[in-house]
């Protein structure tokens, strides 16, 4: 981010107004939140591909589609998890069938696009001859196939940019469309990401054996991996101005963002967590709030042994003595990872706990790894008696790391 851009005043504030989402406890934000808070995780055996030739079998598959639910032919799953996302977050921010134009903007983030349908093409172009493989399936193939798609489904004639840093991609998405509001360029933002489980990254998790052969325990002593898991979140930003002139409720404040790189290798993060911990104190700085304003945090949390380390360390580094009595929790505990689409998704959950004023539970397997010295929300969800602000991280592989920080808004 250039020092012009962040010389903008924040004091336009941007404001969350809207939400949607798919992910493995249903179709939409009331599942969502429904499961998170119970505690019970999503993680489970699934259906989406034969896993028996991996060596874990757990993932957090999405379900079924609503019935009646109607989508673009040649739409991949994650097509069809953004779209319906876009919708639900449409209604909410009460924009539905109002959001097109060419001030109106989407910014999405997405590892793997319609990854899984393309691999269905090329399975049944080797395997089965006697039918001949539909090219269809290969139409969604983009990483900008989720993006587009909702620009299409909204009439969205702004900026359509899609960000592809791995699992720092959604976080990146929502920055992006934060600074686009502040600069100007447009005056509604539809920011996300979505993601849908495929063989390739599944494979490719399992081959770095970073893939845990039971549900993810992010800061636990006894982690051993991630869980992948699918699904998509969108939350509907604009100017506070307009939005409180056309009578919308407001969520929730974007206040600050920020991305960095660790410059340091191919999947380890950097031990000391030294590009994280940058990158949530740029977000603080760009919020105009201080490490003592943060109430909890949303982790990236992925369960890995090095990755929880490294982001232990982060967050000693930024908040030092007040780090243990911070809430922390992990939303991928839940859900899993959902890879491109885990930094939005986890946004959406942030901006949830900032409304209802309580942190939602990791589930409660496994102790604590005491050396991480981290206040873990284990088993139930943890009442908060000042939500005011929140902070949510991402740090992917290849060391891009970014950071959004939430405001609560007292009309919420």
């Amino acid at each position: 981010m250039s020092g012009a851009e962040r010389s903008v005043p924040t004091s336009a504030d941007i404001v969350v107004t809207g939400l949607g989402a798919v992910t493995a406890y249903g179709w939409g934000v009331d599942p969502l939140w429904d499961g998170l808070r119970e505690g019970a995780g999503a993680i489970a055996p699934f259906s989406r591909f034969d896993a028996t030739r991996h060596r874990t079998r757990l993932a957090a598959q999405v379900p079924p589609s609503p019935a009646g639910a109607r989508y673009e032919r040649r739409s991949s799953f994650a097509d069809r998890f953004a779209v319906e996302s876009v919708r639900e977050a449409l209604r909410m921010a009460g924009l539905e069938g109002a959001a097109s134009g060419p001030m109106t903007g989407v910014f999405f983030g997405s590892s793997t696009g319609g990854m899984l349908e393309s691999e269905r093409y090329y399975e049944r172009l080797l395997h089965d001859p006697r039918h001949r493989a539909r090219p269809g399936l290969l139409a969604s193939q983009q990483l900008n196939g989720p993006g587009d798609a909702v620009a299409r489904e909204i009439g969205a004639q702004g900026p359509s940019e899609t960000f592809s840093s791995a699992c720092a991609s959604g976080a990146i998405a929502i920055g992006a469309a934060l600074r686009a509001l502040r600069r100007g360029e447009v005056d509604l933002a539809v920011a996300g990401a979505s993601d849908a489980l495929c063989q390739l990254t599944y494979a490719g998790f399992n081959a770095l054996r970073s893939v845990d052969e039971r549900p993810s325990r992010p800061f636990r002593a006894d982690r051993a991996g991630l869980s992948i898991g699918e699904g998509a979140g969108v939350l509907v930003l604009e100017r506070r101005a307009r939005a409180l002139s056309r009578g919308a409720r407001v969520l929730a404040t974007v206040a600050g963002e920020a991305a960095t790189c660790d410059a340091f290798h191919m999947t380890a993060p950097q031990p000391q967590g030294h590009g994280a911990a940058r990158a949530m104190r740029l977000a603080l700085e760009d919020a105009g709030a201080t490490p003592a304003e943060v109430d909890f945090v949303n982790a990236h949390g992925t369960g890995t042994p090095l990755n929880d380390a490294a982001e232990a360390a982060a967050l000693q580094a930024v908040f030092g003595d007040r780090v243990p009595a911070i809430p922390v929790t992990s939303t991928k505990a839940s859900i899993g990872h959902l890879l491109g689409s885990a930094g939005a998704v986890e946004a959406l959950v942030t901006v949830m706990c900032l409304v209802r004023r309580e942190v939602h539970p990791m589930p409660p397997a496994g102790d604590p790894d005491a050396a991480l010295g981290l206040d873990l929300v284990l088993g139930r969800h943890r009442p908060l008696r000042r939500a005011g602000c929140a902070l949510s991280t991402s740090l992917a592989f290849g060391g891009a790391n970014a950071a959004l920080v939430l405001r609560h808004d007292e009309a919420a």
